[in-house]
């Protein structure tokens, strides 16, 4: 059983992950004028409204924490022995899914959605294949992109070109595959805690 203390440490490795991400890619979207705030809140170097960064980063801890959890309740089987360098690439195609959001031209958003949820599920794919890391992708998906459709609706910020209730058809494959991103990291630091406990028992 995770003591406190080590869940307090994953939760900060986590939540920094996730406040890092946050700033960079959301950099990405503003940049291309994806998502536009009101110039009263962009407040940093980072062109980012100040709540964004730590919605992100709790997010992140929340869900990181969430997937080993679900993993040992549900008695899943990992298809692959897990290693940072395996981390390392799925971050890697996260960040590729963000950037071809925001830098690639396609000729319509359907063809973009599409693309970019083939992409999700081959994310899911290689760094994970589990039906806990599929369903809590999905419901994260479902319920960010809620989150967001209202954030919109309010006007906290706007989409440029909204074709799916106040935001882009894509937005739920870009929070699936975070979410499985961040599982993948939340899982990673539970084995290393989990071989430290090991090695203290030895």
């Amino acid at each position: 059983m995770a003591s406190i203390q080590s869940l307090l440490a994953r939760g900060t490795v986590l939540f920094t992950v996730g406040v890092f991400f946050a700033l960079v890619l959301n950099l990405l979207q503003v940049q291309r004028h994806v998502t536009v705030f009101p110039p009263e809140v962009l407040a940093s170097i980072f062109s980012s409204a100040w709540w964004i960064p730590p919605s992100c980063g709790t997010a992140a801890a929340i869900i990181g924490l969430l997937y080993p959890c679900l993993d040992t309740k549900l008695g899943e089987t990992q298809y692959y022995k897990r290693e940072w360098s395996s981390v390392m690439r799925c971050v890697a195609v996260f960040v590729g899914i963000n950037h071809a959001s925001a830098k690639i031209d396609f000729a319509n958003n359907m063809q973009l959605s599409v693309t970019l949820a083939a992409m999700s599920i081959g994310l899911w794919w290689l760094f994970d294949r589990s039906r806990s890391g599929f369903g809590l992708g999905v419901g994260i998906a479902v319920l960010a992109t809620f989150v967001t459709q209202l954030l919109v609706y309010h006007g906290v910020y706007r989409y440029t070109e909204p074709d799916f209730l106040f935001v882009r058809s894509w937005l739920p494959c870009i929070f699936f595959s975070g979410g499985v991103t961040m599982g993948n990291i939340g899982r990673q630091l539970a084995l290393y805690d989990g071989d430290k406990d090991k090695e203290k028992n030895e």
